[in-house]
């Protein structure tokens, strides 16, 4: 027989299968049976199986691990669902042999038990357990007691010293063999352990002799190796494999033998009996397929396998027998890990590979087809089946782009990445474990959560983590993590079962934590990937060629191209599509000619960040450096004598063109006329349909570049290989656009397979409604978990519009695993569904992007729409750069219109920054472009309403501007809907470009539109949409330029008013009074709009409209305005400061200070003539004659009748500052304007300490009398207060506050004093403030000091009155000697009051003080003695005091002291009188 193997197919990974939740169930045991009496085998190896159940079948898959051995993991699957994301793990207390049996539940309560389990122990003990649904344990931690049936087998088998060596079951039974060649059947959920006839033996003996120990067994047998049972017509029979070779049969029901074989005799010598294997009977035969495995005592690594057949007849008795010959098959490399028998072939699954062998009975003649494991994928993905192809990454990347370390580093990182999450290689289990490797603390749930985009990110971060802390080269992280990820992904995928479902001729594969299943290859793969004697049996290759000869040629062709492929092939591939696939600064193009150069010249390894990025000293660069060198040379030298012996054998190259052309033809994806009825779900067998397009997507799309770098290539060398100037040209024009297409469809598809699905966006109302369930919608919410997941692909969406198809109606709606031939077909249907759509609608490839786009769009995928676009865009710039792009259909105006709304889609879903701008400037160039193509009108008018995209809404445009002007109009209602302002108001300003021309308003007043509109009402809504984006962009003077354009004085002045409002809100209404803005024609209608606001607005408000409207007139230099504006400011803070509390009425007390004395500044700038301003209600006419006023309101407008001018602003500023003063004790008053009010106030004033402000009240509100009045009422009230203090007083305090002058008028209109008097508590304070104003004070009124005095003594008569005081009496004594009449404070003055209250030690003491000043003046004087002394010293006042003294002495009160002074007054009063009589002498006789 042969021993060599073709490729016959490859392994497809399930999407979905590396992502399982386990449910952990904790069965209890009450088996008491100690883990180490071993009674039956352990688990050596890793074990699964599957079992196939029902109809439509549920495959139940069991795992046991062996580093878990007292575990077992049970799966659920059905074909026509999605791979279940839960799973059940039982744990048990005793590890498990390596057998489970899942079967149908036949025997009670299947409803809420649908299946049975029955599993042993390696104590013996089995265990019967009933199983519900999956999602009936989500709550349980522990298994039922009451579901599950615990029976030690041990106890019931008679030699208790034979071992248990195989177990197998079927529904209601258990079957053990042990090491004696005993078979026990144990009636497991069916009879009571404890009921007789649960256990039997199946022996030859019959009868009473089967008893027991009671009789000889007969001849014995060996140990019992293998235990199978198989039903035929009802009856099952169990098939007994002993380790001599001896093969029984029985019949189960009556336990009777009907075969026995010895196999010893038919097998080589030294061969040890290890597996057994029965298959399903052939149909309408009776042929049962059965095969053993051996191996070589002698190697236990050489195993071979034999295939047996089995005759029976069911007659009269059932008859068994052996066909004599046997098909041998030696397993020549790998370990045999699992066998299942077909109908037809016998699958055998080895640790490097799965093969294949049909059933012949020409034993010669042995046909073994092979099928691809997934690690061979992985390897070659991830670099690891050659260790110079990531080297060759960086090499090319440097060639090809520049030397900066910027464009280099990321683009190879991007390639390394897009490897690692390829679907089949992405694993989610091996990339956790790599990165535990690294110390990445990442839950392996929240791995499992995160999207693609997640994933990039966090390897992305380890990457560069690693070349900054090892510092490293980036290529170095890049393979030391492939190869870890290798490594963890071959251990967590380890192989362990197979999966056969007969009935379909599906074949799987059970891994760790996967599961896969086969298919067949394409014809291109065989091509590619198979031997070249497989090219000519190929009948579609074949039969596009004429001759023989040119299968000749074709050949000779694929082994140069192959040379091209492995040189640089794979890995320039990977650049060529990632190029093809990103923004790079190199075109697809360039690449090409890149590489070509490099295959001609070699790799430029002179770049520090080449040499930094490799591995190695320098020594070792240079030597591989000359080792590719050497080894292009070697490809330059043979490939140019290929191509001379291709051409030899030609004869030209025209035929050999010609070969190629028919062969690409061969590579253009198959279109199929479909029709498609129905859709199609997600299941097992879609997301196996979606990799196999990917893995035959991706033979097409290299063998196509492998092409077209040879074609390159061979134009390159044209001149070496006598390539004619015609041939180039059909190289360039024909077949390189040829290829080209090839190309970009296939990237198409491959793009499709391997990008992830963006996440659903839930910012939305009703998508949060729906993932919090409230409106039920479960499909939707399951959809929205499955987008954004690595494995959950672009195709997958597709896939929701196939249907069935017209060449294989089965295909879609298998509710079983496909077979590896299905598969194929399945695909084909897809692939052409994507290339042509259903009944070949589209008629080319880029048409048909756009129904892609459409889809994609309407499931809100935005990103991969407009990537799908972009990349159809450069394809189409590239096929007709000598030609219009624009299509006559107007494809090219939808794509660029789709293009746009996928951009401004993409920019709801959180876009921010540059990247979003970037965003936003794009969709506004594809909406201008898609207006002005050719056809836009009638293409874009086509759409309907249910493609997802938003739709035009209107119809009937009959001319190119008319129908701009819609879609302008539309288009800037799409950004205003999505809030980008920008956008809006740049179709905005379009929009108005094209009214006039588009509705003929050149000549008509009115138009013959829709709404019948005027063109100012037109021009006003758009200007007024104008004015709005640039308020929301924040650009006041393309806002107001907006608003000044506008026609329409109705719409205008709407804006204005919202202008101002925004303005206000935004705090930027400053910008009206500052040059920015040209207000001419606005200044009226801006004045009133702020002054209609201010009246409206809180007072409060920041900023203060008032105090704008101030600035505003200022700016203009119409003072009077200003002072009136802020003058009603100053009003209305009037107004509300009596709703304030203390705190708030000082703050607006303060803001009246501020703006009356602005009022004040702003009226000294008019000529005194015009220094006014109306009173309140006058002054707000302007408001009110727009406007409703306060009145309107049921307001009273409060204010003056008359004029206001600076007198009266300046006495309001005087009552104003005294009111914050005492506001800031926590003092209310407000002026009420009664007689007698500023008296009352005053002496508020002076109770509060204020009395620098007391004086100021007076000063400015009184004269004359009523000055002198209130004055001496004030320095009274401050007396008074000194009379609590009985100290005289000689410290003084000097101040000065408000008050500059004591004799003229204050400055009022200034800012007024923020910090208040500070109450005087030192008792001296009091005396310094009565002698401080007193003195400031007395030139306005001379009696002040006697009325001073006169208080003090009045108050208290026995008080010493100050020394200053005194003095003031006698300042200028010496002065007025000769002219006091006018002077009212005088020491006569003082001397009455003495004697008037009774102070006649003082009155003696101040008389006798001017008498002696009088007596010693000097000669000089004499003239001035001579005045009259009554005037100082009245003589009635003396007399009486003469008198009050003898009244005293008279009375007996202080006689001596009275006396006394009594005595020394008349002793002053008489030498006084001599001096006068003396002076009167002197004068008579001088005349």
């Amino acid at each position: 027989m042969g021993t060599g193997s073709a490729l016959a197919g490859k392994e497809v990974p399930v999407v979905g299968s590396d992502v399982v939740r386990w449910i952990d169930l904790s069965v209890p045991s009450s088996s008491n049976i100690a883990a180490a009496d071993a009674a039956a085998p352990p688990t050596a190896d890793d074990r699964a199986s599957c079992f196939v159940i029902g109809d439509p079948p549920t495959y139940l898959i069991w795992k046991i691990h062996k580093a878990q051995p007292q575990t077992l993991e049970l799966l659920e699957l059905t074909a026509s669902k999605e791979f279940p994301r839960v799973g059940l793990r039982f744990t048990f207390t005793d590890a498990l042999c390596p057998f489970a049996f899942i079967c149908k539940n036949e025997i009670s309560g299947a409803s809420r038990f649908p299946y049975l389990l029955y599993v042993l122990t390696v104590s013996g003990v089995a265990y019967f357990l009933r199983i519900r649904n999956v999602s009936a344990y989500a709550s349980l931690s522990i298994f039922p007691v009451n579901e599950l049936l615990e029976v030690n087998v041990r106890g019931y088998i008679p030699n208790h010293t034979a071992a248990i060596t195989a177990v197998t079951a079927t529904v209601g039974g258990l079957l053990v063999g042990t090491s004696d060649g005993s078979v026990f059947c144990f009636q497991l959920g069916v009879v009571d352990p404890s009921a007789p006839g649960f256990v039997r033996e199946l022996r030859d003996e019959s009868g009473i002799s089967r008893l027991w120990g009671l009789i000889s067994r007969g001849k014995m047998v060996g140990t019992v190796q293998e235990l199978v049972i198989l039903e035929l017509h009802d009856k099952k029979f169990v098939f007994v494999l002993h380790l001599d070779g001896t093969l029984r049969i029985w019949d189960l029901a009556s336990g009777s033998r009907v075969f026995s074989y010895n196999m010893g005799i038919m097998t080589m010598e030294g061969a040890t009996f290890v597996r057994l294997w029965v298959g399903p009977s052939y149909p309408n035969s009776s042929i049962i397929p059965l095969a053993i495995l051996y191996r070589d005592t002698s190697d236990e690594n050489s195993e071979m396998i034999s295939l047996y057949s089995i005759l029976y007849n069911f007659g009269d008795r059932i008859v068994f027998s052996m066909e004599p010959s046997a098909q041998n098959i030696p397993l020549e490399e790998g370990r045999c890990l699992d066998v299942k028998l077909t109908l037809d072939k016998i699958w055998i699954l080895k640790d490097d590979e799965l093969v294949s062998h049909a059933f012949s009975t020409n034993i010669d003649e042995v046909e073994a087809l092979s099928y691809a494991l997934q690690e061979e994928f992985v390897a070659d993905q991830l670099f690891q089946s050659t260790e110079h192809l990531a080297d060759e990454i960086l090499r090319i990347t440097h060639s090809i782009f520049s030397s900066s370390k910027d464009d280099i580093l990321p683009f190879v990182s991007s390639v390394f990445l897009r490897r690692l999450l390829l679907p089949g290689v992405h694993h989610n289990a091996t990339l956790y474990a790599t990165l535990v490797e690294y110390s990445r603390h990442l839950g392996e749930s929240e791995l499992q959560t995160l999207t693609a985009d997640g994933l990039k990110k966090e390897i992305l971060s380890l990457i560069e983590h690693e070349v900054g802390s090892e510092k490293v080269s980036l290529l170095h992280c890049w393979k030391c993590f492939f190869t870890r990820y290798f490594h963890n992904w071959c251990k967590n995928n380890a192989l362990y079962g197979l999966l056969v479902d007969s009935s379909s001729d599906a074949v799987g594969l059970i891994r760790k934590n996967s599961i896969s299943l086969f298919r067949s290859l394409e014809d291109i793969e065989r091509i590619v990937e198979g031997s070249s004697d497989e090219v000519s049996e190929l009948t579609g290759l074949v039969d596009i060629f004429d001759d023989d000869l040119e299968c000749e040629i074709l050949i000779e062709l694929l082994r140069c191209v192959a040379s091209f492929s492995q040189q640089l092939g794979k890995t320039a591939s990977s650049i060529f599509y990632e190029s093809l696939l990103t923004t790079t600064v190199v075109s697809s193009e360039d690449i090409v000619c890149y590489i070509v150069k490099i295959l001609e010249t070699g790799y430029c390894m002179s770049s520090p960040v080449l040499q930094t990025s490799t591995s190695g000293d320098h020594i070792v660069v240079l030597e591989k450096e000359l080792a590719d060198h050497k080894s292009l040379r070697k490809l330059s030298v043979d490939m140019f004598l290929s191509l001379q012996g291709l051409h030899k054998k030609a004869s030209a190259w025209g035929r050999i063109l010609n070969v190629i052309e028919c062969f690409l033809k061969f590579l253009v994806p198959q279109k199929v006329i479909q029709k498609y009825d129905t859709e199609m779900s997600s299941n097992i067998n879609s997301s196996v349909i979606v990799h196999t397009t990917y893995q035959i997507a991706k033979v097409m799309f290299e063998s196509a570049w492998d092409f077209l770098l040879f074609l390159s290539y061979l134009v390159d060398i044209s001149g070496q290989v006598h390539l004619s100037h015609d041939d180039i040209n059909k190289v360039q024009l024909e077949l390189v656009p040829m290829l080209q297409d090839i190309i970009f469809e296939w990237l198409i598809i491959i793009f499709f397979t391997i990008t992830p699905t963006a996440a659903a966006v839930t910012e939305d109302f009703n998508s949060k409604l729906s993932s919090l369930q409230i409106d039920n919608n479960m499909g939707k919410r399951l959809w929205n978990d499955k987008l954004g997941r690595c494995d959950f692909t672009l195709a997958f969406i597709f896939l929701l519009n196939v249907g069935s198809s017209s060449l294989d109606h089965s295909h879609f709606y298998s509710e079983r695993f496909s077979n590896v031939q299905s598969f194929i077909n399945r695909t084909r249907d897809f692939i052409s569904w994507i290339i042509c759509g259903q009944a070949g609608g589209s008629s080319t490839f880029l048409s048909r992007s756009i129904d892609l786009a459409f889809i994609l769009f309407k499931h809100d995928q935005y990103g991969a729409a407009e990537q799908l676009l972009t990349i159809a865009e450069a394809h189409l710039l590239k096929e007709k750069t000598s030609q219009s792009i624009q299509d006559a259909d107007g494809g090219w105006c939808i794509r660029h219109h789709l293009l746009g709304c996928c951009l401004l889609a993409e920019v709801q879903c959180g876009l921010h920054g540059t990247q979003k701008d970037k965003k936003v400037s794009d969709a506004i160039r594809c909406f201008f472009r898609s207006s002005s193509g050719n056809g836009a009108s009638v293409a874009l008018q086509s759409l309907s309403d249910d493609l997802g995209i938003p739709y035009l809404g209107f119809s009937g445009c009959t001319s190119i501007a008319e129908w701009k002007l819609q879609y302008y109009q539309w288009a800037m209602q799409l950004f205003e809907r999505y809030s980008i302002s920008e956008g809006a108001c740049q179709f905005a300003l379009a929009a108005l470009e094209q009214v006039d021309e588009a509705l003929h308003m050149k000549d008509e007043k009115y138009l013959n539109n829709s709404v019948n509109e005027s063109v100012t009402t037109i021009k006003g809504r758009l200007w007024a949409n104008v004015f709005i984006f640039a308020l929301d962009l924040g650009r006041y003077y393309d806002a107001y330029c907006a608003i000044i354009s506008n026609p329409d004085e109705e719409s205008k002045c709407i804006c204005l008013r919202r202008f101002i409002n925004i303005l206000y809100e935004q705090g930027a209404i400053k910008i009206l009074c500052s040059n920015k803005l040209p207000l001419i024609g606005l200044v009226e209608k801006v004045e009133q709009e702020l002054a209609w606001k201010a009246e409206r607005s809180d007072i409060s408000a920041k900023p203060n409209l008032y105090k704008l409207l101030y600035a505003f007139q200022l700016h203009r230099h119409n003072w009077r305005r200003a002072a009136n504006y802020i003058y009603m400011y100053s009003a209305r803070l009037r107004t509300e400061a009596a709703l304030k509390d203390s705190v708030g009425s000082s703050l607006m007390l303060q803001e009246r200070l501020n703006a009356l004395s602005a009022a004040v500044n702003a009226l000294h700038l008019v000529h005194p003539a015009y220094a006014w301003i109306d009173s309140l209600a006058e002054g707000s006419s302007v408001v009110n004659e727009h406007y409703p006023t306060a009145a309107d309101n049921d307001v009273e407008p409060q204010g003056w009748t008359s004029s206001i001018d600076i007198e009266k602003l300046e006495n309001e500023f005087v009552l104003t500052s005294a009111e914050y003063m005492l506001s800031l004790v926590n003092v209310k008053w407000t002026f009420s304007g009664k007689h007698g009010a500023l008296s009352d106030f005053a002496d508020i004033l002076v109770r509060n300490n204020f009395y620098d402000m007391a004086f100021t009240v007076l000063l400015k509100f009184f004269k004359g009398s009523g000055l002198k009045r209130e004055l001496e009422r004030v320095l009274s009230s401050i007396a008074l207060k000194c009379c609590l203090d009985k100290v005289e007083s000689t410290w003084v305090e000097e101040h000065s506050h408000l008050l500059t002058s004591a004799k003229h008028d204050m400055v009022v209109h200034g800012s007024p004093i923020t910090v208040p008097t500070i109450p005087p508590t030192d008792r001296n304070s009091c005396w310094a403030t009565l002698k401080l104003y007193l003195e400031k004070y007395k030139d306005f009124h001379g009696r002040l000091p006697i009325i001073v005095a006169e208080t003090l003594l009045r108050a208290d008569p026995k008080i010493e009155l100050p020394l200053w005081l005194v003095q003031l009496f006698k300042e200028g004594q010496k002065e007025r000697l000769w002219g006091m009449t006018g002077k009212e404070s005088n020491p006569a003055s003082l001397f009455q009051l003495f004697v008037t209250y009774d102070r006649y030690a003082e009155a003696t003491s101040l008389l006798l003080e001017c008498i002696d000043s009088f007596a010693s003046m000097r000669p000089a004087d004499i003239i001035r003695r001579k005045r009259p002394f009554a005037v100082w010293f009245p003589y009635t006042t003396i007399e009486r005091l003469l008198y009050r003294l003898e009244e005293l002495i008279r009375m007996g009160h202080m006689v001596d002291h009275c006396d006394k002074l009594k005595k020394v007054l008349h002793g002053s009063l008489q030498n006084h009188l001599k001096m006068l009589k003396v002076d009167s002498d002197d004068a008579i006789s001088v005349s």
